[in-house]
């Protein structure tokens, strides 16, 4: 989950600053689908003098980058996956290029990131950062991704290495995601809520990305009452955010407090991130549209295996053991999404899937990351100490 925020921190940066792939159209010309924007929508008029633009010059980059770049920044807006496939349409003179310009190799970087291809995400941004080692957007792009998959020493020393290069809050906040993670998120905690607080001036899109951290370090150390303040000042900013609404949807589920997801969520569906907790929510309050929702959501997951995404393995995962009751289905979806990304929401739903099976031994990887890692979440640890009490 932690990869959709790239979107959010590029922005920020931006204004100071195995998985298949997605559809490109062999043509800039080709209309693939009429986006849902209204008449006059400033987003619509954006799109289509760039798209325009493009089409009269395919080869000019500045224009490309604008494009891909909003086409990205919408993915993480709406949680739709096909502006991916548009995004990379508009960087197709570069894409397979071994060195294309700087800002293009960047967004090919955050593409593949998102789509999961996080080795080649990483090899474009250690080659950006060959090329300019204080890059701050690569330095951002590659300390997350070392963060998904738990390198954490690698992911400290390019967020340190920020301080140098880039905006030092944001450095900050980077910190702050491994601290929050090995072990020391009261103290990452009490160094960055005072900075934010006080800070007046920030960009709404860099305030949104810090608050959310700020969010997550109060989840790990069991506040959920803070947690729920700083979800609710990042969603004042006004900026729509699929990772930002999961993750909020997520604590409000484990509050019992399925009427506020569905306040929350009722009108975001076309995201299937967003849709599995929309579901979790109308299946606890026994709402009529419940099954609907559930067949439409299982119908994407079966669309995405044929086309042999793996992208949303963690949410299947949920949707398996909680929907459909198929906790082994479930702990192999688990198991395969653990090889690519270990963030605390993979190990639960690993946990969950194995304690259901009684299968310890399946999630010894999961177990020895609680352990090496000491991360403080209560939920986890608690789910970790259920699984070792299982017998087979």
């Amino acid at each position: 989950m932690a990869a959709r925020l790239l979107a959010v921190l590029v922005a920020s940066l931006v204004c100071m600053k195995g998985v298949a792939a997605p559809y490109v159209p062999d043509s800039n010309a080709k209309v693939l689908e009429r986006l849902p924007f209204k008449p006059n929508d400033p987003i619509a008029r954006e799109l289509a003098q760039l798209r325009g633009e493009l089409r009269r010059d395919p080869r000019n980059a500045e224009v490309a980058v604008k494009l891909a770049r909003r086409y990205y920044e919408m993915v993480s807006e709406e949680g739709d996956p096909r502006y991916l496939g548009y995004a990379q349409a508009a960087l197709a003179p570069w894409w397979d290029m071994p060195t294309p310009p700087v800002d293009i190799q960047i967004l090919r970087a955050s593409l593949r990131q998102f789509l999961h291809n996080f080795s080649g995400a990483v090899t474009d941004l250690d080659e950006v950062l060959q090329r300019d080692p204080r890059n701050s957007q690569a330095l951002s792009l590659r300390a997350i991704i070392h963060i998904v998959q738990a390198r954490y020493l690698q992911g400290m020393a390019d967020c340190r290495a920020l301080r140098q290069s880039g905006d030092p809050l944001i450095a900050q906040g980077c910190e702050a995601m491994v601290d929050g993670l090995t072990g020391k998120a009261g103290p990452a905690y009490a160094a960055l809520n005072p900075i934010v607080e006080s800070a007046t001036s920030l960009i709404p899109s860099k305030k949104l990305w810090l608050e959310i951290r700020l969010a997550e370090l109060a989840e790990r150390q069991g506040r959920a009452d803070r947690a729920e303040m700083h979800f609710k000042r990042a969603l004042s900013l006004g900026i729509t955010d699929t990772f930002l609404l999961a993750a909020y949807a997520d604590l409000l589920l484990q509050q019992n407090r399925p009427g506020d997801v569905v306040n929350l969520l009722k009108d975001r569906t076309r995201s299937d991130v967003l849709l599995l907790r929309l579901v979790f929510a109308e299946r606890a309050l026994k709402l009529p549209t419940a099954k609907e929702l559930e067949n439409t959501l299982a119908a994407r997951y079966a669309a995405a295996q044929m086309r042999g995404e793996t992208v949303h393995q963690q949410e299947e995962a949920r949707f398996a053991l909680d929907v459909e009751g198929n906790a082994k289905r479930s702990l192999g979806l688990a198991v395969e999404n653990w090889k690519v990304q270990r963030e605390p929401r993979d190990a639960e739903i690993f946990l969950r899937a194995a304690i259901a099976m009684k299968d310890r031994e399946s999630a010894t990887p999961v177990l020895q990351w609680l352990d090496d890692s000491k991360i403080e979440d209560p939920h986890l640890l608690r789910l970790g100490q259920q699984l070792r009490g299982v017998r087979p």
